[in-house]
């Protein structure tokens, strides 16, 4: 492809994506609040065995999810602005609405038809399985419509909906869990409740009332969101096998109670960390396919966030692993579920370079060429659940912690080896050494800790080292080591 050199649309651009960067930031930030409260107040109110059964239904909802929904909204995302400027936005609308409504029959069907296959594999009762398949109805409507907004670049919209839906879903499952006694299926239903409520005001935000009008079906418009949208999915699958299946392995090994454990893990990490780290891929990406589109040179761009996303991201997930007790504690964990700590550096560092794999398979998605990251993504899964089967008898929790790291790890190494013609990125050196010259010095002052010197909670003494790493990257950049990327 030939790249057009337009310097002051890349600066133009790039203030633009930290503008809808502050836009998204309180969704992203009130959702990562959300989650960390969620890790409390779910461990507190259900026993192991309940929190266990939550997390394989919540497993199960996202596996479902991904075959049949989420790729759909992916692919409204990506081909929004192309169908916009071809000013036939209805008829796009109208394809993407019928293979969604195609799409929920079709997996109603097949969950019917294999529901014994279902069963075997999740271990859930049947009313859970019945609650998570109409789950998937509101959850899939906010799927599209979210993209919808993130297409039409209403962040603040999505911000407003997302911190909605997130408190909204806390306090009915809350409000169920005490009043009614439902066990895990509060949960459940306070988020069909909560996301029901939460799509209808979608719908005014977006105005896809005013936009959409049935249209006939053409097939043209079918063929790019099937060879987009399918290789999405099985990609969203083969990520659903690196972090999810781990929760289901455990489950069939050592019952509910060890995939309880599993799933604590999985809260204090992946749910807190990844909003904190979307904040830049949110409101990079849709930026990013539009500069691609007017055929602007997108590498220098996608090379300066990846240098904010290490460093946002190692820093920090380095301490909690160093503090991995502290910040269980720190998080008001009940302690029949500190036992899960043991897995949050494994699943800390897998979250740091599965957010890192979203720099490096943008390359994918620009070319239309997302099968490619379904087949590295694939055999990163397959070695996970490998590995997961075979460390779990012998080694447990740490079985699953190094079955989930190096899937991760794996994954993001095959992204970065196999990159396509024209799209080489440059590593953000400058800001690793930045990151190493500081990491230093704040390593010795954690270690003095250690040894006495200084007397203080850990909690505060993890949250005091984030701080003396972050004040000394400051001062390494202001007055050390100014070179830029």
């Amino acid at each position: 492809m030939e790249y057009v050199v337009n310097k002051e649309l890349e600066e133009k651009e790039t203030r633009a994506i930290f503008t809808d960067m502050l836009k998204y930031a309180p969704s992203k930030l009130c959702g990562m609040f959300g989650n960390v409260i969620t890790v409390p107040i779910y461990t507190n109110l259900f026993s192991t065995e309940q929190y266990g059964l939550y997390t394989v239904s919540i497993a199960m909802l996202s596996f479902l999810c991904i075959i049949f929904s989420d790729w759909v909204g992916l692919s409204a995302l990506r081909f929004f602005r192309f169908h916009q400027l071809e000013e036939d936005l209805p008829k796009y609308l109208t394809m993407i609405v019928s293979i969604l409504t195609v799409n929920m029959i079709l997996m109603f069907g097949l969950s019917f038809l294999f529901r014994n296959a279902m069963y075997s594999f999740f271990h859930v009762p049947f009313k859970y399985f019945l609650a998570v398949l109409l789950l998937i109805i509101p959850v899939a409507i906010r799927a599209l419509l979210q993209q919808i907004l993130r297409a039409q670049l209403k962040s603040i919209s999505y911000s407003f909906t997302t911190i909605l839906n997130q408190f909204v879903t806390i306090a009915l499952a809350v409000f169920f869990a005490k009043f009614f006694q439902l066990g895990a299926a509060s949960i459940l239903l306070g988020m069909g409740v909560a996301i029901s409520l939460i799509d209808i005001l979608l719908l005014y935000q977006c105005d896809i009332i005013k936009i959409f009008k049935l249209q006939k079906v053409e097939f043209k418009f079918i063929i790019p969101i099937i060879k987009y949208g399918i290789p999405v999915a099985a990609t969203s699958l083969s990520a659903w096998i690196i972090t999810q299946s781990n929760k289901i392995i455990m489950g069939g090994i050592s019952g509910f109670t060890k995939a309880a454990f599993v799933g604590v893990g999985y809260g204090l990490t992946l749910p807190i960390l990844m909003p904190l780290f979307a904040m830049l891929t949110v409101a990079v990406i849709p930026r990013i396919i539009n500069m691609y589109e007017a055929k602007i040179d997108v590498r220098p761009v996608i090379t300066k966030f990846m240098g904010y996303y290490m460093l946002l991201a190692l820093p920090l997930v380095a301490i909690m692993s160093v503090y991995c007790s502290d910040y269980t504690i720190l998080l008001k964990t009940n302690p029949k579920f500190y036992e899960a700590s043991l897995l949050v550096p494994y699943f800390s560092f897998g979250v740091f370079f599965l957010g890192l794999t979203d720099y490096t398979t943008l390359q994918y998605h620009l070319a239309n060429k997302t099968h490619i990251e379904f087949i590295i993504k694939l055999i990163s899964g397959i070695v996970g659940v490998v590995l997961n089967i075979l460390l779990i008898p012998q080694w447990g929790l740490i079985g699953v912690g190094i079955a989930t790291f190096s899937a991760n790890f794996l994954y993001f190494l095959l992204s970065a080896v196999v990159v396509l013609p024209d799209f080489h990125l440059q590593v953000p050196k400058n800001t690793l050494l930045r990151i190493l010259i500081a990491f230093v010095p704040t390593a010795f002052f954690s270690y003095s800790y250690k040894l006495g010197f200084i007397n203080i909670p850990g909690t505060v003494q993890f949250l005091l080292t984030v701080a003396v790493f972050y004040i000394l990257y400051t001062i390494t950049k202001l007055f050390i080591y100014k070179t830029s990327d």
